[in-house]
């Protein structure tokens, strides 16, 4: 559960007013997760129905592609894992960190990609990038869109990020107050003010900028920058998925969230909202790697998993004040070793099914009351678990950092509740009053280099 809970498509409250403006820029080698039972079909199931696609997840990632964009002080950094950098610096901009109440001069470069025509006209878009930034260095990604009546957004800020939070570095932050009257940002998600007038986005583009410290041959590295754009109807129910590929689990470690609370409230007021750093945190060990006992020496030793403090402390969204962003959740994860990541949306339980078959866990979004769930034994506006496995009838293995303690988190939920919770776009709350959901948000990580099964199953849900 997180207090601070995921935006737009969560929560229907109004999140805090903007922190400040735009800048004055004008503007190694696949390691598998544990061995996993084979996996069973069920009958009736072996070729399960996949729904038309109503997500458009697009990507730059190779050298051709950072060749496409327009540079202006970048460059494309050639090698096993392609990305953009610093050159010869375009020029100096100045950043008031609304956060330290610091203003400093940043020497930037921009990339700007190519339009990209989305194939499903979106209401609503979100970004996410893989990026190394050493201290002293981070990133603006921004987004413009093309509305289908043939007018443009502004360009919108989705985020400033830095991986780390020292005295040369940025706060990682959103911007919220941003809109034109026909969209607006909510922390991460760019959305159509009013779907019903039939108003979507037809295109984007997306907009590097790379900052670094004057007269430092330092540069932060991208190596993948992309986004989700959905149209996903309102809905409060969804079709129920016939069990495809099932029968199997993923050796995923466990970790609760609760036994951190009242640990670093700096952080979202503790581990009581830390669902979404705590799920990323086991998908990173499950893929083999984990901090430094250098980077978690921070940590006060008498805490148990160290490593979900340091997660939590590392995916915080000073604007959001939480830890809940999802690009900011993905961009953690692909500080590691060889590691990816991305924000999408997935159409049903057997898009999942066929990941965790290929030995790819997937992190959901959901919100839900307490009967909605059974087993959960909770209510909550905005909660992220990680989905492990299937049971051989098709019930959600999950593990669910909103337990007591770590051997609690293996869950088993209801097929169809879970699906419901999670592909929904509206609920009531406990009051009766009509909320949103995350229409089928999730996070995937998974390795630079995936095995030629999990590059397929990838390929096949959009994501290459």
């Amino acid at each position: 559960m997180t207090s601070s809970a995921p935006r737009r498509t969560v929560l229907a409250a109004a999140l805090a007013a903007a922190a400040g403006a735009a800048t004055p820029l004008a503007l190694a080698a696949f390691e598998p997760g544990p061995a996993a039972p084979t996996a069973a079909t069920t009958p009736e199931a072996a070729a399960p129905h996949r729904p038309k696609s109503l997500v458009d997840y697009h990507a730059w990632t190779t050298a051709a592609d950072w060749n496409h964009g327009r540079s202006e002080g970048a460059t494309v950094l050639r090698g096993p894992r392609p990305g953009v950098g610093i050159g010869r610096a375009a020029g100096i901009a100045v950043y008031h960190d609304p956060h330290t109440g610091r203003a400093a001069p940043w020497e930037y470069a921009t990339w700007t990609g190519p339009v990209h025509r989305l194939a499903v006209p979106a209401t609503e878009v979100v970004a996410s990038w893989n990026a190394h930034t050493p201290a002293g260095t981070w990133i603006a990604v921004e987004l413009r869109g093309t509305y289908s009546d043939g007018g443009h957004t502004p360009w919108y800020v989705m985020g400033r990020w830095t991986a780390g939070d020292g005295e040369a570095d940025i706060r990682r932050t959103s911007v919220d107050g941003q809109k034109d009257g026909k969209s607006s940002i909510s922390t991460d998600t760019l959305a159509i003010d009013t779907p019903s007038s039939g108003l979507r986005l037809a295109a984007y583009q997306l907009r590097l900028t790379l900052y670094r410290r004057p007269a430092t041959l330092l540069t932060p590295t991208v190596w993948r920058m992309g986004a989700m754009g959905s149209d996903i109807p309102d809905r409060f129910d969804v079709p129920a998925s016939r069990p495809g590929t099932v029968g199997r689990e993923l050796h995923v470690p466990r970790y609760s969230q609760e036994i951190h609370k009242g640990q670093y409230p700096e952080y979202d007021n503790g581990g009581e909202a830390w669902c979404s750093p705590t799920s990323s945190e086991m998908i990173i060990e499950y893929w083999g790697r984990r901090p430094t006992r250098e980077q978690l020496a921070w940590v006060d030793p008498a805490y148990a998993d160290p490593q979900v403090c340091n997660a939590a402390r590392h995916t915080f969204d000073y604007q959001y004040k939480g830890c809940g962003n999802w690009p900011f959740n993905a961009a953690y994860a692909a500080t590691y070793r060889d590691m990816q990541s991305v924000v999408t949306r997935l159409a049903s339980l057997n898009d999942i099914e066929r990941l965790v078959h290929a030995g790819i866990p997937v992190i959901t979004s959901q919100s839900f009351l307490k009967t909605e769930l059974d087993g959960a034994g909770y209510g909550t506006a905005g909660h992220l678990m990680t989905v492990i496995g299937f049971t051989k009838a098709g019930d959600v293995i999950a593990n669910d950092p909103a337990s007591p303690n770590d051997p609690a988190v293996r869950r088993v939920y209801p097929r169809r509740q879970f699906e419901t919770i999670w592909l929904r776009t509206k609920r009531h709350d406990a009051k009766g009053q009509v909320k949103s959901g995350s229409g089928g948000v999730c996070y995937l990580y998974f390795p630079a280099e995936p095995a030629p099964t999990q590059r397929r199953v990838l390929a096949e849900l959009g994501i290459r």
